[in-house]
This record gives C-alpha cells, sequence and structure tokens, in this order.
C-alpha cells in the first residue's frame, strides 16, 4: 500500500508560481510511474503529467505543456509539479497518484492517490 501526500498548494495571483510536492511512504516508490491530476468545481477529473519511474519520460497535457514541470527525486520518495505562468483555469485541487509499470494519462490506471491540495490562482 502506498501513502501519497500533497503539500504546496495555495493562492497565488495569475501569472505566479507555485511547487507541489507528493511524498511516498513507499520504499518502493522508485518503482511507480506518477502523476498529477486536477479537478475544479463541477468539472471531471483532468490528467496534469506524469513520469516514469526512472524520470526519462514525461508526458503533459496540452493545457500545461511548457507551463509545468514534472520531476521526481526517488531518494526522497517525491515527486514535484513546478507550475508557472499560472491562470485563474489552473484553479483545482491537484492530486497525485501512483501506478506500477508504465506511465499513463489515464486516471483509472492509477492505483493509489493523495487526498489533494487546493491550488487557487486569482485574476
Amino acid at each position: 500500500q502506498v501513502q501519497l501526500v500533497e503539500s504546496g498548494g495555495g493562492l497565488v495571483q495569475a501569472g505566479g508560481s507555485l511547487r507541489l510536492s507528493c511524498a511516498a511512504s513507499e520504499r518502493t516508490f522508485s518503482s511507480y510511474a506518477m502523476g498529477w491530476f486536477r479537478q475544479a468545481p463541477g468539472k471531471e477529473r483532468d490528467f496534469v503529467a506524469t513520469i516514469g519511474w526512472k524520470g526519462g519520460t514525461t508526458l503533459y497535457a496540452s493545457s500545461v505543456k511548457g507551463r509545468f514541470t514534472i520531476s521526481r527525486d526517488n531518494a526522497k520518495n517525491t515527486v514535484y509539479l513546478q507550475m508557472n505562468s499560472l491562470k485563474p483555469e489552473d484553479t483545482a485541487v491537484y492530486n497525485c497518484a501512483a501506478k506500477p509499470g508504465a506511465t499513463s494519462w489515464s486516471a483509472n490506471r492509477y492505483d493509489y492517490w493523495g487526498q489533494g491540495t487546493q491550488v487557487t490562482v486569482s485574476s
């Protein structure tokens, strides 16, 4: 069982930056692909970014590509999401998730989820 805890959310003005962190409890964290997803009020959960277990493979949603960067530190069992040039439409609860094997943009393929952290971008 992998436990995930997100942190780093908050309120920021449009154009600002935030870095989200997701700490995993599992010592085998390095064998999991990690993903970030977000859900705005009244909307479905959307894929944001994913990273392979070695960190060499990354995928991004088109809406965040060029503005967000996913990375991981396997020594610290932590995955990050650096968010720059934030827009009001980025406002959502952001969740990290873990899955064994390859990266995926599909939330249904992830086995473990954190509780989420709120990101609010004001205009």
